[in-house]
């Protein structure tokens, strides 16, 4: 197994082994190992344009708003492999989604907060509001247990708002 490994190391760190594996190791295997190896290496690092990208925008983009921006910047990246990241990405607790139609949308705040959608121009805001914890105590208090909640406001913004008492479209 120490074979393996040194093989691998040496595969994975330095871009090719510099000795052919030991006559016990399964070359099959260890093909499937490496290939297995530089394909999660490859999402990683996938996965972490795509959490950057996110990171840089406060507008609460769907994964296709994600997967437009980093082809824009010259990303080799597919729209399936976005929308892989990011669910891994909020298994990991380190996106939150927001289920809204007609997609759902993500977040890279994902301590407890709210939000505001425009129903007019499909914004999404963080709502800077104190966090009410009595929430989720009430909601536990009718027998449920609750592992988190999203609260989103649901109406006008203030541009679109004041945009429609100007008499726009």
């Amino acid at each position: 197994m120490s074979g393996l490994r040194l093989v691998l190391s040496q595969v994975l760190l330095e871009g090719g082994p510099s000795r052919p594996p030991s006559p016990g190791v399964d070359a099959g295997r260890l093909q499937t190992i490496i290939k297995m190896k530089i394909m999660n290496r490859q999402e990683r690092g996938k996965r972490d344009r795509v959490l950057r990208e996110l990171a840089a925008r406060k507008d609460h983009p769907t994964a296709e708003e994600l997967y437009l921006a980093l082809r824009e910047k010259g990303e080799a990246i597919s729209l399936a492999t976005v929308y892989r990241a990011l669910r891994a990405l909020a298994e990991e607790g380190l996106v939150a989604t927001l289920p809204l139609a007609p997609a759902e949308r993500f977040d890279p705040t994902t301590h407890p907060h709210y939000h505001f959608h425009c129903l007019r121009c499909d914004r999404v805001f963080d709502l800077e509001l104190p966090y009410k914890p009595e929430l989720d105590r009430a909601i536990e208090a009718l027998g449920f247990s609750v592992h988190h909640h999203t609260l989103v406001f649901h109406g006008l913004c203030p541009a679109c708002q004041a945009q429609r008492e100007r008499g726009g479209p």
